[in-house]
């Protein structure tokens, strides 16, 4: 089986057959994959009536487990933003009726940010739909070759999350 992957190195090797061009059959590939698992994501979210970013928010509460929920900065850990985005995010989340905040009562300064029943709900029906949509993507593959790439994924990846 071929794909444009491999037109690709084909064409670079025939200009550059000096290099060694393993890493872009790789990640070509896996840049060809972000794409379609982000068109996927976005599909399902949006079904769902929520955008990817209140999804990651929604998300990282939801795990927290009850309460659900979750202090500003342990949110801006969970989803990698700013604090001027996660405020952005928290009151646009707040106006939907999707979270609320409330005093954190071991800091008197503080809030936390918590799950409502009507953010649970929406929260739950989008990861089923992006789960549905992810196992779509892996259709082809058995379980063992899954398992295989989620560990090579996982090696590749270690030295990021150092």
């Amino acid at each position: 089986m071929r794909d444009e992957v491999d037109e690709l190195v084909e064409a670079w090797a025939r200009e550059r057959g000096d290099l060694d061009l393993s890493p872009v059959a790789v990640f070509s590939r896996i840049s060809r994959l972000s794409r379609h698992l982000d068109l996927a994501r976005r599909r399902a979210f949006s079904a769902r009536g929520i955008e990817p970013w209140e999804f990651d928010v929604l998300a990282a509460l939801r795990r927290a487990g009850e309460p659900y929920e979750l202090s500003p900065g342990r949110l801006l850990r969970e989803t990698l933003v700013t604090s001027g985005t996660m405020t952005n995010r928290v009151d646009r989340l707040t106006a939907r009726g999707y979270v609320e905040r409330l005093p954190d009562p071991a800091d008197r300064r503080g809030v936390l940010v918590r799950l409502t029943a009507e953010g649970r709900t929406a929260v739950d029906g989008a990861f089923t739909a992006l789960l549905e949509a992810e196992r779509a993507l892996l259709a082809d593959l058995g379980d063992a070759d899954r398992d295989d790439l989620a560990a090579m994924l996982r090696r590749l990846l270690a030295p990021f999350d150092a």
